[in-house]
C-alpha cells in the first residue's frame, strides 16, 4: 500500500528550484557565471512544465475515481431501506 499518491509537479518544481540553487551554488563559488537574467525562462518554462504535469495528473486521478465509483454496484440502492417513501 501507497503512503501517499505521487505528484509530479510537485517533483518537477522541486528540481526546477534545485537547478537553479546549483546555478547560484556554481556562480557564487566562482566556478562559472550566470547571468541574472538566465533565471527568469529556466523558472518559468520549469513552473510551466510543474503545472502542467500537475494538471494532467488531475485529470488521470479524476479518471481513475470515476471508472472505479462506477463499477462498484455492491450496496443496495436507498429506496429499498424503507427510510424514504417512493412516490
Amino acid at each position: 500500500m501507497l503512503r501517499h499518491e505521487f505528484r509530479p509537479g510537485r517533483l518537477i518544481a522541486g528540481a526546477t528550484g534545485l537547478a537553479i540553487a546549483v546555478l547560484y551554488a556554481g556562480d557564487a563559488a566562482g566556478s562559472w557565471h550566470t547571468p541574472w537574467y538566465a533565471v527568469i525562462p529556466l523558472l518559468c518554462g520549469g513552473l510551466g512544465l510543474a503545472g502542467a504535469a500537475a494538471w494532467v495528473a488531475y485529470r488521470l486521478r479524476r479518471r481513475r475515481a470515476a471508472r472505479t465509483a462506477s463499477t462498484e454496484s455492491t450496496d443496495a440502492p436507498a429506496s429499498t431501506s424503507g427510510s424514504h417513501a417512493m412516490r
